[in-house]
């Protein structure tokens, strides 16, 4: 199910902020290089990460699914001086990309960790402003769970492709991935310990706050 207009989505680029050099850079080299770079946050989304980063300011952020680096670049941008983002990537590969982009941005703030991130988030050991969760989607509760007790009171949870790729709109919800957004959307929505907002950018993009 095709979400955004084409149209839309390129008048929406054409309005946007432009994107900086390394961030440019990171988007085409994705989109010209790697197999699966839809999974890139892209341009419009990208800005959206920026903003909704500088609006809290956050010390701590925390991002799980680093892919080839452009959305822990954009986020990067809102915190305080002093602050750093932790960014955990599973494939190898797709790190040594992202970790090359950082040190072309001079982005010495952000730390990649490579690893299984149920097994690197509580060695982290902080407390975080704020999380970006866009990683396997079979394990978004699980992710979920973990980091909610580590986020501050007030503090931000965001988690990408929540509608994977409209098929969680469809009258029957197959495969696993879409199965298991279905049942991250549910655990939000009955979650008491939180505010959510379910934003119609790109694949659909969760903002929740800890109360």
């Amino acid at each position: 199910m095709k979400l955004v207009n084409d149209i839309a989505e390129a008048y929406a680029k054409r309005f946007s902020s432009p994107l900086d050099t390394v961030l440019q850079e990171v988007e085409d080299y994705t989109m010209q290089h790697h197999p699966h770079a839809h999974m890139l946050s892209g341009h419009v989304q990208g800005k959206v990460l920026e903003m909704i980063s500088c609006m809290i300011q956050p010390v701590n952020i925390l991002e799980i699914g680093t892919f080839t680096g452009f959305s822990a670049l954009c986020l990067s941008k809102g915190l305080r001086p002093g602050g750093a983002l932790h960014t955990i990537e599973l494939r190898e590969e797709d790190a040594a990309t992202a970790k090359k982009y950082f040190e072309k941005a001079g982005a010495e703030n952000i730390h990649l960790h490579i690893g299984n991130a149920l097994e690197v988030i509580p060695s982290l050991k902080k407390e975080w402003d704020l999380v970006f969760i866009d990683a396997d989607k079979v394990n978004y509760v699980n992710y979920y769970e973990l980091v909610l007790p580590m986020v501050k009171p007030g503090g931000f949870i965001l988690a990408d492709n929540v509608f994977f790729h409209g098929e969680v709109l469809e009258a029957e919800i197959k495969g696993k991935n879409a199965k298991a957004i279905q049942a991250f959307n549910e655990h939000v929505a009955a979650d008491k310990r939180i505010d959510s907002v379910l934003l119609t950018v790109r694949d659909g993009l969760m903002l929740i706050k800890k109360i």
